[in-house]
């Protein structure tokens, strides 16, 4: 599993020769299939990922709906971090879409990697102001555009979520009925022809 998550990690070019050696000494690697649960709401999350292969969603329950507020796909860090930095229960679930594979860590291996080699802890902090980016885009999504804007942001913004996550989810995105989204896609492809 470890070459696997070798071959993975280069093939992002996030990450030095050395830092990959690190990585690879202080996480392990996690396979997951489709419908799994990685954290659930209302525990806490004792590991940060990093999603080798896959695809996960984030989601809410709110009145017993669920509200899918993230996605997280190949290449990118899946944490929550108010609950794993601080040790308080998460306030959402993350699960998988598709059978996947992570690279876990804890926060104490994350530690001994930040003394052992600065350049990781400032790739860690690079990750979350990335992560801090995609959260600040989507208040930014759902507040400032309609729902046809939202979806044609989307399409510009992450087309590969287009392709790998079911239109019932996305319509939770972008905060509109499966019924909605299906009649702003109908319009969208009419203005196209």
């Amino acid at each position: 599993m470890n070459e696997i998550a070798k071959k993975y990690l280069l093939k992002f070019n996030r990450f030095s020769s050395d830092e990959i050696d690190l990585i690879i000494k202080n996480t392990s690697v996690e396979t997951f299939k489709k419908g799994d649960i990685l954290i659930q709401e209302g525990n806490i999350c004792r590991k940060c990922y990093f999603v080798l292969k896959g695809c996960l969603r984030q989601f809410k329950v709110v009145d017993g709906v669920e509200k899918t507020t993230e996605f997280f796909l190949d290449g990118e860090p899946v944490v929550l971090y108010s609950s794993y930095l601080n040790g308080k229960p998460s306030e959402y679930t993350i699960q998988f879409i598709e059978n996947s594979t992570l690279i876990s860590g804890t926060r104490e291996q994350e530690l001994v990697m930040h003394n052992s080699n600065p350049s990781i802890e400032h790739l860690t902090h690079s990750l979350m102001f990335e992560d801090y980016k995609k959260a600040e885009n989507y208040i930014t999504l759902l507040n400032c555009f309609n729902a046809e804007k939202r979806y044609l942001m989307l399409m510009k913004s992450r087309p590969e979520i287009l392709n790998r996550i079911p239109l019932i989810y996305i319509s939770s995105y972008i905060g509109v009925t499966p019924e909605s989204l299906s009649r702003i896609r109908k319009r969208i492809l009419k203005n196209r022809d």
